[in-house]
């Protein structure tokens, strides 16, 4: 197939979440708050047939999914734990002090968050890897509790994958809740499920809006867009390897969005050529194509600054760069939500085993946020401590500086402590 060649596509990628989305969302928020349980199971009931009045996965159901999961899905889940724990072990940040020569302290204090929910979607999919790469870096962070919330059907079955996802990151605790209901009730508290103070996680529409809206009453990780990557290739680049990888993200979505920047013309008509191949023996070659036909695009630069200077304005969720010495590269990355670097560490390495996280920034805020991590189930308490004597050297400074802003009574919490 023909890619895009021009960006002009992804000006009608972004799509407004509706009134009557918005509507939806903000009634339920409310009904929860004021209902509690019984808003939720109603909700429960009307979107997902789901009747049953037990909110938690027994130890026995997580027991017995554990038991039916192939023994070597549960290896390849061990392992990809292990690389996540491997990485994301090194952000964790310890607290600092500083003691100097006429008596003052002063430092910082990491505190984990107390309890933080995790929302794993439901429906025809089940992604256990989400679970691990949100999970795992919060009990590095030692947060307290750690909580799934997770849509269930009529049967009030989670999947099989999912509970073993969660036995394997250390989480026990799960709510067959979905839904911008659960949202509400993770940020609002109920009276069988407390208030946490982090909700992290995808969803639909209806979740990523919930989670919009009751931010501030607690912290949500990112509201995330359509999956995206972009590749930045010289001519030499493998053009079966770039068109494998521009379908590994175009098939999450039609809204997804793949580019291929190069510096290589006939490199260029090769990876059509492969899409062309490869395709039709995909299962989701639709998707594919759809979102390839409107959002992929491929662009033509002079040279490999120009092709880094593009990528670093669009801030890609995902960058590839298919480059001799690629490596030599990462310097000029500026934006970017996760770089993976030379043809044998493709994107899905990054999904499920290189130990990185795959809950990233989109649409451009890659500017100004960075991929879920340690850091983000953590916050810091500064300290002081000074002597009179001290006080005394910057007593008339801070008084001064108090009334020029006009607040006397700043001025006089100094004051009458050398009266």
């Amino acid at each position: 197939m023909r890619l895009n060649r021009d960006l002009s596509g992804l000006k009608d990628r972004q799509v407004e979440v509706g009134t009557e989305v918005t509507q939806a969302v903000s009634a339920i928020l409310a009904d929860v708050r004021a209902h509690g349980d019984e808003a939720v199971r109603r909700y429960a009931a009307q979107f997902d047939g789901f009747t049953g009045d037990a909110l938690l996965v027994t130890e026995g159901e997580i027991k017995e999914a554990i038991r039916r999961v192939d023994e070597d899905f549960l290896r390849i889940l061990g392992r990809a734990a292990t690389q996540i724990a491997e990485f994301h072990a090194n952000q964790i940040e310890k607290s600092w002090s500083v003691h100097k020569d006429d008596g003052v302290q002063m430092g910082q204090i990491v505190r984990p968050l107390r309890r933080v929910a995790l929302y794993v979607p439901g429906g025809t999919a089940a992604y256990p890897s989400s679970v691990l790469m949100n999970a795992i870096p919060a009990m590095l962070a030692g947060v307290e509790e750690v909580a799934i919330f997770t849509p269930v059907k009529a049967d009030g079955n989670v999947p099989d994958v999912i509970l073993a996802a969660a036995a394997t990151a250390g989480v026990s605790t799960i709510y067959k809740v979905g839904g911008a209901q659960a949202i509400a009730a993770a940020a609002f508290g109920t009276e069988r499920i407390p208030k946490f103070d982090k909700i992290v996680g995808p969803g639909n529409t209806y979740v990523a809006t919930a989670k919009r809206m009751v931010y501030g009453e607690v912290d949500i990780d990112m509201v995330a867009g359509p999956s995206e990557i972009l590749i930045i290739a010289d001519d030499a680049a493998n053009p079966k390897y770039i068109a494998a990888d521009l379908m590994s993200q175009a098939e999450h979505d039609e809204l997804s969005s793949a580019i291929l920047v190069t510096t290589g013309e006939t490199l260029i008509d090769e990876v059509e050529a492969e899409l062309a191949r490869q395709m039709p023996r995909l299962s989701r070659r639709k998707t594919i194509e759809a979102s390839l036909s409107q959002y992929g695009a491929v662009i033509l630069v002079a040279d490999l600054d120009e092709a880094f200077a593009l990528s670093n304005e669009l801030a890609p969720e995902h960058l590839e760069i298919l480059t001799a010495n690629p490596l030599e590269h990462l310097p000029k990355v500026k934006n970017a939500g996760s770089v993976f670097l030379g043809e044998y560490t493709p994107e899905p390495l990054g999904d499920y085993m290189s130990g990185t996280n795959h809950v990233l920034p989109t649409d451009g805020t890659a500017k100004f946020y960075s991929p879920l991590g340690v850091q983000d189930f953590v916050k810091w308490s500064a300290y002081s401590y000074y002597p009179r004597n001290v006080l005394a050297e910057f007593k008339d400074d801070v008084i001064a500086f108090a009334n020029i802003e006009g607040l006397d009574a700043h001025a006089n919490s100094i004051r009458v402590r050398f009266e």
